[in-house]
C-alpha cells in the first residue's frame, strides 16, 4: 500500500494529500528560505506530479527568483499565514511541501542541505547531510 503525506496550514484553510511519494527531501539554507521561514532554513518534501497532489482551500501566492535566477511561487494560507506549498515556473509538475505543514512531521527524511553556503552557526543542521553550497546537482 503507498504511504500517504497529508497536511495544511495552521488553521486547517487548505489542506494536501498525496499518495505520491517524495523524489527529494531537504533542509534550504538560501536567504529566501532563511526569510521567509524567520529561522535559518526552510525544510521541504518534493513531490515529481503536481497533479497528483491535492489541494483543497484557496491559497494566496507571492513569487520570487532563487539564487538560481529561476521564479518560485510560494502559496500560503490568507486566513493564518502559514507557508503551505511551493510551485517552479521552470519546473511546473513539481511541487514542495513544507516539511512541518504535514500532518506527521516525523515523515520528513531529509538527505541533503542545499544552499550551505548561506548557512548560520547558530543554525545546526544535521551534520551527517551531505551539503551543497548551492543546489544539488541534477
Amino acid at each position: 500500500m503507498a504511504k500517504s503525506y497529508t497536511g495544511g496550514c495552521a488553521c486547517g484553510a487548505i489542506r494536501y494529500e498525496t499518495d505520491s511519494a517524495p523524489i527529494f527531501e531537504n533542509h534550504c539554507q538560501c536567504r529566501d528560505c532563511q526569510k521567509r521561514s524567520g529561522t535559518g532554513h526552510g525544510s521541504y518534501l518534493t513531490f515529481p506530479q503536481r497533479a497528483e497532489m491535492r489541494v483543497t482551500g484557496e491559497a494566496k501566492t507571492w513569487r520570487v527568483a532563487g539564487d538560481s535566477g529561476n521564479e518560485k511561487i510560494h502559496a500560503f494560507c490568507p486566513t493564518c499565514g502559514t507557508p503551505v506549498y511551493l510551485t517552479f515556473a521552470a519546473m511546473p509538475d513539481l511541487i514542495a511541501v513544507h516539511a512541518a505543514s504535514l500532518d506527521d512531521p516525523g515523515q520528513f527524511n531529509p538527505v541533503v542541505v542545499t544552499y550551505g553556503v548561506r548557512g548560520y552557526a547558530w543554525d545546526v543542521v544535521d551534520a551527517g547531510l551531505q551539503r551543497f553550497e548551492r543546489m544539488a546537482p541534477g
